[in-house]
């Protein structure tokens, strides 16, 4: 049983918003941004480790540990940059 909900999560990274089938439609027609999406769970993770009182910059380091191919600088304007809003 934890297999599937560990299958899910990996397939639907953005399950708190969207349902597992529209994502996976989205997908298929190439409507989703991989990047936004990876960014948007860093944002995500980061907050939650501040919610636990963890230091900046230690929330960063523990991010870089799941995406050691993204600077620190990098997570950093992730985190604090809001994202651009597609209405401007």
């Amino acid at each position: 049983m934890e297999t599937t909900t560990t299958k899910k999560e990996l397939t639907n990274p953005i399950s708190d918003l969207i349902s597992d089938e529209i994502y996976d439609l989205l997908l298929s027609r190439g409507l989703i941004n991989e990047r936004a999406v990876r960014d948007y769970i860093i944002r995500k993770k980061f907050k939650s480790l501040r919610a636990q009182k963890l230091r900046t910059g230690d929330a960063i380091d523990s991010i870089r540990e799941e995406y050691p191919y993204l600077q620190f600088d990098t997570i950093r304007k992730i985190v604090h940059n809001p994202p651009k809003s597609l209405a401007n």
